[in-house]
């Protein structure tokens, strides 16, 4: 998953940042509502991270502006309160889940995984496709029945084309699902990572449309 988080505390925030990343996910951190704000309305993020206590901008108006402007994006609320009326305002204002501090990461991690799910309209946590079944909770691919060994970023691809099946993905959406705001990669990154899944599912299930992007087309996820 990308992943937009919003916190202004800097060991909260680098803690957060660097367990998501041991979990596989692309993480872009932010530390001001303002700033959070620009962002959600240019790039394309699977869920949001937001603290209701920012600088310059409240972790709440940039839920209600983003709500307001038809942004549907996933989002869970970091709260220090525990009061029922506070989380409930929060999943007024539009949010889709709350957590308390503190936190466990775990608990969070599968309240992201939720999440993620429920706006991808899956009611199941595996993936399917075809033979190919990937289990996020586990971070484990498999063929059939055997277990395929594949990086964390292989994965992230593998699960962002196979959650997408029958859309045509561009290496651009691809790259910023792997990378995020990571400047340092090589141009052809994407197209590594694609060579190496075909290779080791032994699969032309990935079909490449030159010049646009990639695909897992319907017939073959049946």
């Amino acid at each position: 998953m990308r992943i937009l988080l919003i916190e202004d505390d800097e060991l909260l925030g680098d803690g957060l940042k660097t367990g998501l990343k041991l979990e596989g996910h692309t993480v872009d951190w932010l530390k001001d509502g303002l700033s959070a704000q620009n962002a959600i309305k240019s790039e394309p993020f699977d869920v949001i991270i937001l603290d209701i206590g920012l600088p310059k901008r409240s972790g709440s108006e940039v839920l209600m502006r983003m709500r307001n402007d038809g942004n549907e994006t996933p989002v869970i609320v970091l709260t220090a309160k525990t009061d029922v009326a506070d989380r409930v305002d929060a999943l007024d204002l539009g949010s889709d889940d709350y957590i308390t501090k503190p936190f466990d990461l775990t608990e969070l991690c599968a309240r992201l995984r939720a999440l993620h799910r429920r706006s991808s309209g899956r009611a199941e946590a595996i993936i399917r496709c075809g033979e190919l079944s990937l289990h996020p909770a586990s971070h484990t691919v498999k063929s059939g029945e055997k277990t395929v060994n594949v990086s964390p970023k292989e994965f992230a691809l593998l699960e962002k084309l196979m959650a997408n099946v029958g859309r045509v993905l561009s290496r651009e959406q691809l790259a910023e699902t792997l990378y995020g705001w990571d400047k340092d990669i090589d141009s052809n990154a994407v197209e590594v990572h694609i060579h190496n899944i075909r290779k080791k599912l032994n699969t032309s299930c990935i079909r490449t449309i030159r010049g646009v992007g990639y695909i897992i087309e319907e017939e073959q996820a049946e």
